[in-house]
């Protein structure tokens, strides 16, 4: 290969680590970016250099062409990798790298802005005689022409921006009296996300399936395509589960899909590797719904299938040379299914989070693979898609790989921040995912806001967080309950916060060294048997498993068999509330006696100041106050003999 010998990836996360993994094996130096955000992001430090562009906005950063361009200057890079998302799909980047001197590994300009602006690439292939879907791609945009298309069009329809992607500026219309906030709505949202607001309408075919090609073309005047992925698992308009092949396909609908994504590609001169997306309705027909000029974050599909390595291609095309298979030599091998784990709250409107990555733990299983960005320790910012990871697995039918993929999800191990991995789980494991009865109306089929609600706590993992909250407050003598009375063992008081859930338990030790924890008229017996890092070996009602367990302050992340949940005792917290307007309780770290008082109900106390003395292991310890604030009630009298967690004191508001 010749042409260029440094690139950079102007992107970030998983998939910039994805290009990196691939050019290094081929010989290419490389060259990372980053944010202020992303400093400490796994890229920067798996690529030869990395120079910083700015701050954490995306537009100020990532988005910001000039920066990538001088970026690429100053570490010497003549070849650029745009990734997916940012500015991959931007006409205007590529024409600047190509202005720059620099190789722009990705389609020709003019092909990019093309199929950038649907309305522009919709009229390109209803002349080039590929099948799309009725509508308007008109240039008169005022509300009055719009809703005579749409009445035209008939009910229901879609809204679309005209020049974007990823759900943004979509709208479902089901009636015309709902047709005009949804085309402010979309306007607003699209000039936003791509600076346009032009829109197109669409009739919406009812629950279709999202069924994609991949093509691939080099500059020698070859075009191939390379399968299909199916992708109708899909939340507000964006992608979640994909897989390949189609559970739909037949030999000669991939034949017909398969011709019209090859046209579609040489209509506009097409060179390296893109994607043809298709609605495919329930009577069998496929319509044309665009066309993403870049890799796909669901490339990994289409590769294990196929064993073809797209990035490979992508840059020894970019390079100057052939393709190295023609049609007739792509042989597709088995099944593949990729699952995209995303920080969000699917419990709630599947809504981004933040938070710090405590521990991230893939799995490691045959016919399983992982495309990464992330690590413990780092912060998973607000600034960005919430994509952390893809989970694929591949196996000789659909139901293998189906399994291989569940059972990697329930042993991946991430916690600190809020995660839709049960949620995958849950849909890869309903039945009708199981037999292939999907559309991209399966999530609000199957599972609607009121099916994903957040349940109750796990009984075991909730058995096991009141253990494992007591054990780390325990004396040193041996134990949080070494201390028996001559009735028989102590009892701790808890009351455990989960999400929005609180519940009251007791936990008692059992002479074995296990605890009885009792709650609600149900109680569990648990044991912690020995930890390694994160992974916990624990016994419960006689059932050894393994849970992965990190803290966050007095906060106990915990994750078991797919579940994942986070634990607090509000007994040694605010009561609720914001700061400032709510009491707090001081409690006994371990069992002792109160060798003085040193407050009395009504005196205003200061955080760190303190409020009693508990002799223990024979050392006085200050029980200080957790927080600002008045003293409500003194809970305990000189010389009482106090368990550990007992309530000493009750604080109120200052005030």
């Amino acid at each position: 290969m010749s042409g260029f010998g440094k690139i950079l990836i102007a992107n970030r996360g998983e998939i910039a680590c994805r290009v990196i993994r691939t050019a290094r094996a081929l010989g290419y130096r490389t060259v990372a970016v980053y944010s202020d955000a992303d400093r400490d992001m796994p890229h920067v430090a798996q690529a030869d250099q990395a120079v910083p562009i700015g701050p954490s906005p995306a537009a100020d950063s990532y988005l910001a062409m000039e920066k990538i361009i001088a970026a690429a200057r100053r570490a010497g890079a003549d070849a650029v990798h745009p990734g997916y998302g940012f500015l991959s799909e931007n006409a205007g980047f590529a024409a600047a790298c190509a202005a720059a001197g620099i190789t722009f590994i990705g389609p020709p300009v003019e092909a990019i802005r093309i199929m950038g602006n649907k309305a522009a690439a919709k009229r390109r292939m209803i002349a080039a005689g590929v099948p799309c879907v009725p509508g308007y791609d008109g240039a008169e945009q005022s509300d009055t022409a719009l809703v005579k298309a749409a009445t035209a069009i008939g009910f229901p329809i879609m809204v679309k921006a005209a020049a974007g992607g990823g759900g943004k500026g979509m709208r479902l219309v089901a009636e015309p009296a709902a047709l005009d906030e949804a085309l402010r709505a979309a306007r607003s949202e699209a000039q936003k996300a791509f600076g346009s607001d032009e829109l197109i309408l669409e009739q919406a075919i009812v629950e279709p399936r999202h069924v994609e090609i991949q093509i691939f073309a080099d500059c020698h005047g070859h075009v191939i395509h390379l399968g299909e992925r199916d992708c109708s698992i899909q939340r507000r308009h964006q992608k979640v589960i994909e897989e390949g092949p189609s559970p739909a396909m037949t030999a000669t609908l991939r034949v017909a899909m398969g011709a019209a994504a090859v046209t579609a590609a040489k209509t506009v001169d097409y060179v390296g590797a893109g994607t043809v997306e298709f609605l495919l309705a329930p009577d069998g027909r496929f319509y044309f719904l665009e066309m993403n000029t870049r890799l796909q974050i669901e490339h990994a599909v289409t590769e294990l299938v196929t064993g073809v390595d797209l990035v490979e291609w992508q840059i020894r095309v970019a390079a100057g040379e052939a393709l190295p298979l023609r049609q007739e030599g792509v042989v597709f091998t088995g099944h593949a299914i990729e699952a995209r784990l995303y920080a969000e709250d699917a419990q709630g409107d599947f809504l981004p989070q933040a938070g710090r990555v405590l521990a991230w733990e893939p799995p490691s299983r045959p016919g399983v693979r992982i495309d990464d960005g992330i690590a413990a320790g780092v912060a998973i910012s607000p600034y960005y898609d919430p994509l952390l990871a893809k989970i694929i697995a591949h196996g000789a039918t659909r139901e293998e790989a189906r399994r291989r993929l569940v059972v990697a999800l329930t042993e991946t191990v991430v916690l600190g921040v809020t995660t839709n991995r049960r949620f995958l789980i849950d849909c890869l494991s309903h039945s009708a995912f199981a037999a292939g009865d999907i559309s991209t109306g399966f999530i609000e089929r199957h599972f609607p806001r009121a099916v994903r609600a957040r349940a109750a706590p796990d009984p075991r993992l909730m058995a096991l967080a009141a253990a494992l909250i007591v054990e780390r407050g325990r004396a040193p003598s041996g134990g949080a309950l070494s201390h028996w009375r001559s009735s028989g063992p102590a009892s701790v008081p808890l009351r455990l916060r989960c999400g929005d859930t609180q519940t009251a338990l007791e936990l008692t030790g059992e002479k074995d060294g296990r605890y009885r924890v009792a709650w609600g008229g149900e109680s569990c017996a648990v044991a912690l048997l020995a930890q390694d890092g994160t992974r916990l070996r624990f016994l419960a009602d006689g059932l050894a498993e393994t849970a992965h367990v990190a803290w966050e302050g007095d906060a106990l992340h915990l994750s078991r068999d797919g579940d994942t949940a986070i634990f607090a005792d509000v007994l040694l917290a605010p009561r609720g509330g914001a700061e400032g307007t709510v009491g707090a309780v001081a409690l006994a770290p371990m069992t002792g006696t109160i060798a003085a008082v040193r407050v009395k109900p009504g005196d205003a106390v200061r955080k760190g100041q303190c409020l009693l003395v508990l002799e223990a292991m024979k050392m006085e310890h200050e029980i200080v106050a957790p927080r600002d604030g008045t003293v409500a009630a003194v809970l305990v009298s000189p010389g009482e003999q106090v368990a550990t967690r007992k309530p000493l004191v009750e604080l109120a508001p200052l005030g």
